[in-house]
């Protein structure tokens, strides 16, 4: 069981240990990295388009892009694994396939998904950990891009490429990209998880810093209001 998936459970029984918070605090949260405008991003037609992003705990990830301008929607689910499997309790197995993800709706005239790539990189997630973010351990983790068209595969090739001779970081980007089989939404209480649960101590370690980030790299392209999962 992860760091977090015994916090789900003490939460769920209203007991969180002194313990476990002081095992959350001492987990070293992932740090926020200036990354290089993509050099490939070209424009596509004005219709809402659908990206889906995995880059370890799912709230922190939704988290972010709720706060992107021109995102419609960012929903927590599982990704790439079979429909049988796509529950919390079975993917925190780590053996089904599935990544943690949020899919993410967004209008093209308001932000590219190269736009989307970089906010991605620079504050959601660490790309140079494999099947790890923050003190979350295993290939439900993982950093992985799953685009839905070719175009978002392009860029994203692209990017990743441009981003490994800039040198921002030391260690090569592990970061994956997969073919997009399949997307099924959380369970309703991991949606809207950080903004639900601004006080809970592994959201105020590992995912507001990553909020802070976007509003301090990113302050025109930040929502003054998150877009949140209704129902």
């Amino acid at each position: 069981m992860t760091i977090r998936s015994s916090i789900v459970a003490a939460t769920a029984a209203g007991i969180i240990a002194v313990g476990m918070l002081s095992t959350v605090s001492a987990a070293s949260a992932e740090v926020a990295v200036r990354t290089p405008v993509p050099a490939v991003d070209p424009a596509v037609p004005a219709k809402m388009q659908t990206a889906v992003f995995a880059g370890g705990c799912f709230w922190g990830v939704q988290g972010v892009y709720q706060r992107v301008k021109g995102v419609t929607s960012a929903v927590s689910g599982y990704a790439n694994g079979a429909a049988n499997t796509a529950n919390y309790d079975t993917v925190s197995g780590g053996e089904t396939g599935h990544a943690e993800a949020v899919r993410v709706t967004y209008d093209p005239r308001v932000v590219s998904y190269g736009k989307l790539l970089q906010v991605y990189f620079s504050v959601v997630a660490d790309p140079t950990r494999l099947n790890a973010q923050g003190p979350d351990h295993g290939t439900q983790y993982r950093s992985a891009l799953m685009p839905t068209t070719p175009a978002q595969a392009q860029v994203a090739r692209a990017y990743i490429a441009q981003l490994n001779k800039s040198g921002v970081w030391k260690r090569p980007i592990v970061t994956r990209i997969e073919p997009m089989k399949g997307f099924y939404p959380a369970e309703a209480y991991h949606q809207n998880y950080l903004v639900n649960n601004p006080y809970s101590p592994y959201i105020r370690v590992n995912d507001l810093p990553k909020v802070k980030a976007l509003q301090s790299f990113y302050p025109a392209l930040t929502r003054p209001q998150p877009v949140l999962v209704r129902g």
